[in-house]
């Protein structure tokens, strides 16, 4: 590298606040490094400067070591359709088997996750490895980062936002309820804000979930039902996610479409479901518990395959209406199967398929509400 070069990287480095650049021993052996070439990342708060050291050919950005990948972001937003889709959540369940989808059929595609430790790290890198090699770049961010939303937004041009990233699970919001307001209402404002002062704004298909029905007794839910009542935390995010999307529709014309989630299953799944969680324990044999409902009654889930909801996700991002005010939509869709099972049914085909022996222990209980 041309000695004015590296000069004048030592000097941006120097200037860098704590929260942007290198920082202790990597930042200034970063900065004697001649060989070191300037990159443009996602950093808290905007795009930063990171450093590329040749000889460990690894990145600094924020302070941590990030390996240097050869796709570029610049690539993975190429569409052959129009479209240009920034999926959060990207290395989650849904996140992944959408974008993946997404980019099979010609859409430009570009990812973003902030890996949260909700379930192990390792299953989402996973994710984002594979989808990296199938042309998705996946950029390790938070949708707080307000700054690099408006980045992305404007600098790959992008016509739809796919709203997946949120704080998933319910029973986890007794132990970090602050980790539902972060993401799922103060997140999802702020891709709200990105996005209407965005211009063109693009269109949003946002997860909801079936947890809003909450303490609803009447069967089968409807989307004309009020869900005034949730049962949960996370239930009382998602309703909240619904309004503030009738909000910003109502205000600005952003158009919007959110799906109420069935209960997902599937390759690639989250641990912390019944079909990961039932698997492994009967597995190891070890006992399955399966709760109990009011008075005995046995409970009744509906497990909805991913291939299915990633084709009705694909089609509300196909049929959501231009955001302006005169076309914008607010509309909202149940996404799940018609024909909920018992879960002990659930238990009987996992055993079948797997050929172990089964310990089941039944608990008279109502249990927490599921997403």
């Amino acid at each position: 590298m041309p000695g004015s070069l590296a000069a004048r990287l030592r000097q941006a480095l120097g200037r860098l606040p704590a929260r942007h650049g290198a920082t202790g021993a990597a930042g200034a052996a970063l900065a004697k490094r001649p060989g070191a070439a300037l990159l443009a990342l996602a950093a808290g708060g905007g795009v930063g400067v990171a450093a590329w050291c040749e000889e460990k050919k690894q990145v600094v950005r924020c302070g941590v070591w990030r390996e240097l990948e050869d796709l570029t972001a610049a690539e993975s937003s190429k569409s052959a359709t129009g479209r240009v889709v920034l999926v959060t959540g990207a290395a989650g369940f849904i996140g992944y088997h959408c974008a993946l989808a997404l980019k099979k059929r010609g859409d430009g595609v570009i990812g973003i996750d902030n890996y949260v430790p909700y379930y192990p790290v390792s299953l989402k890198r996973s994710r984002a490895e594979d989808l990296r090699k199938e042309g998705v770049y996946v950029f390790e961010a938070d949708i707080n980062e307000r700054n690099f939303l408006n980045h992305i937004l404007k600098e790959y041009k992008v016509t739809h936002i796919l709203a997946l990233a949120a704080q998933a699970g319910v029973r986890y919001a007794a132990k970090d309820p602050a980790s539902y307001v972060a993401s799922n209402v103060a997140g999802f404002v702020n891709i709200l804000e990105a996005a209407r002062h965005a211009s063109p704004m693009p269109r949003i298909v946002y997860a909801s979930s079936s947890s809003v029905y909450g303490l609803n007794t009447k069967t089968p839910f409807s989307e004309d039902d009020m869900v005034d009542r949730p049962a949960s935390l996370y239930a009382a995010t998602k309703k909240a996610n619904e309004m503030m999307a009738h909000t910003y529709n109502h205000i600005f014309g952003i158009s919007m479409i959110g799906l109420r989630y069935f209960t997902v299953y599937g390759p690639w799944g989250r641990p912390d479901m019944a079909a990961f969680s039932f698997t492994q324990k009967i597995d190891q044999g070890e006992a399955v518990k399966i709760f109990q409902g009011p008075g005995g009654t046995e409970l009744m889930r509906d497990f909805t395959y991913i291939d299915d909801i990633v084709a009705g996700t694909l089609a509300a991002l196909d049929t959501v209406a231009p955001s302006t005010k005169e076309t914008a939509q607010c509309t909202t869709y149940n996404l799940g199967n018609k024909d909920p099972v018992t879960v002990s049914y659930l238990v009987d085909c996992l055993e079948k398929s797997i050929s172990g022996r089964r310990s089941e222990n039944t608990c008279p209980c109502r249990p927490p509400a599921t997403c």
